[in-house]
């Protein structure tokens, strides 16, 4: 595989990384490095090993989980964006530390899992060629390091402006992605 398509594919897998960290930064009171940090690392991480587990785990495992994958990821967005839009409703100051936030612990395991989904089938992709994953899953990563940082520091900005709707809009965004990856996959099997 060329750079130039590595880049392309790294890029685009970076993108739901992208989105969701803008959404979930959009609904934080305040956006930390800690904050940040988090959901980087982990999403870029995920997204790197993903494709690692897609290329070691060949032809039967690829057959369950690119069956199930898309429904695990639509369930896990879902569920995330209806949580974010029910607690836009709530009665709380948007500054309150008693604020729910996706990143720390299982949220943000579930995010990162359902904005990795895709690159598990790159991995299945680059084993069945017979490419090398180890500089593939590298650049994937640090690209969806960057993106999400990117994300979150835009999202945030955008929730400043738009107070308690940025809630509501970020969940309808994490539903939207969900209902994206679902789309792509029943299409993709007729």
């Amino acid at each position: 595989m060329d750079i130039l398509t590595l880049f392309g594919v790294a890029w685009a897998l970076a993108m739901d990384a992208f989105a969701v960290a803008a959404a979930v930064a959009a609904g934080l009171p305040r956006l930390t490095a800690r904050h940040t940090f988090r959901l980087a690392w982990h999403f870029g991480f995920f997204q790197a090993a993903m494709p690692v587990l897609g290329w070691m785990g060949g032809n039967l495992l690829s057959r369950v989980l690119t069956a199930v994958a898309p429904w695990v990821a639509f369930g896990l967005l879902g569920a995330l964006g209806v949580r974010m839009i029910w607690n836009s409703g709530q009665e709380r100051k948007r500054n309150s530390n008693s604020m729910f936030d996706p990143t720390r612990g299982w949220s943000l395991v579930g995010l990162s899992i359902a904005t990795s989904i895709d690159a598990l089938s790159v991995g299945i992709t680059l084993g069945l060629l017979r490419v090398s994953i180890w500089m593939p899953a590298g650049i994937i990563g640090l690209f969806t390091i960057a993106l999400t940082y990117l994300g979150a520091r835009i999202g945030h900005k955008a929730g400043n402006r738009l107070g308690r709707w940025a809630d509501r809009i970020g969940g309808i965004v994490l539903i939207s992605i969900g209902v994206r990856i679902l789309i792509i996959h029943v299409a993709g099997t007729w």
